[in-house]
């Protein structure tokens, strides 16, 4: 794997090695044993145009549980804010001896131009309302260990969907290894063209879903939160007995409570959330090995 840029680069077999080997070392992290620092001497600089918390702390943490040195770049600070091109501001990067390069960017396609250009492995750490492919692995990874396999699990993905990079990684990548997947939202929220069971009512779906996967409504890029929307999709409390009795709450952060979910949702058994982002560094220390590997 020369990048990690989306999850159609990848067939099933490649994605579901990754599940299994993220899944091996959550486990060997758990029980607090040792992994061999493949990064020694190694790399990796944090290229973080839009702010995150999750994704860029787990790969921070990730880089360095491998044994590799970290720089994380931050735009406020940089060139970049005295007019110097994203192109320019890459290959000076990459110069400095840089070995990998995770990137997030608010356009699409934005990782996959720093890897022609500057020909060093990057990793797509979310670009636009294009993808998010680690965030794919991590839920995968979260679902295979709480159901114990993947294929057959019906995955409901709720909210903003055509603003959502995370639901066009999700959705390619959980669908080749075997999961239904319906989608959920009002109607201007669906995507066209994609060939996914879709449905704008919620109350009607739930009974039927192993995983009610959340949304964030994301204003910044032109979703807006009505009280219509919040009283037909907000997953509540009184919403939460028609959930089948292994039913799981994901959502891949930041929530906003009171908005898709409540409080009683958010923090209740249901909620594997926090599963999640426990998740996030093992998965991305595996994308991370597998760049190495190659």
């Amino acid at each position: 794997m020369k990048s990690f840029l989306s999850v159609r680069d990848l067939g099933p077999d490649e994605m579901r090695s990754l599940v299994e080997k993220a899944s091996e070392l959550r486990d060997v992290l758990d029980l607090g044993g040792e992994v061999e620092p493949v990064l020694r001497q190694r790399c990796v600089a944090n290229l973080f145009f839009e702010p995150s918390t999750r994704t860029r702390l787990s790969f921070d943490l990730a880089a360095r549980r491998l044994g590799a040195d970290v720089i994380t770049f931050n735009p406020e600070t940089a060139s970049t804010s005295k007019g110097e091109s994203l192109r320019d501001t890459a290959l000076t990067v990459s110069s400095m001896g840089v070995d990998v390069l995770v990137v997030r960017h608010r356009d699409d396609g934005v990782p996959r131009a720093v890897s022609e250009w500057t020909g060093v492995p990057v990793v797509n750490a979310g670009d636009g309302t294009n993808e998010h492919p680690t965030q794919a692995l991590v839920d995968l990874v979260t679902m295979q260990r709480h159901f114990g396999a993947l294929e057959g699990i019906h995955l409901g993905i709720v909210g903003d969907i055509s603003h959502s990079r995370v639901a066009g990684s999700l959705v390619a990548a959980a669908m080749s290894l075997g999961v239904r997947v319906t989608l959920i939202a009002p109607e201007h929220w669906l995507p066209s063209g994609v060939a996914v069971p879709a449905r704008n009512d919620l109350d009607g779906a739930l009974a039927d879903l192993d995983v009610v996967y959340l949304l964030r409504v994301q204003t910044e890029r032109g979703g807006q939160i009505s009280d219509e929307y919040v009283e037909r999709f907000q997953l509540g409390k009184d919403r939460l007995g028609s959930l089948g009795e292994k039913t799981i709450v994901m959502h891949p952060g930041p929530i906003n409570r009171g908005v898709e979910l409540s409080d009683d949702v958010a923090d209740s058994p249901r909620s594997h959330i926090l599963e999640q982002v426990r998740n996030g560094v093992p998965c991305r220390m595996t994308v991370l090995r597998a760049l190495v590997a190659t």
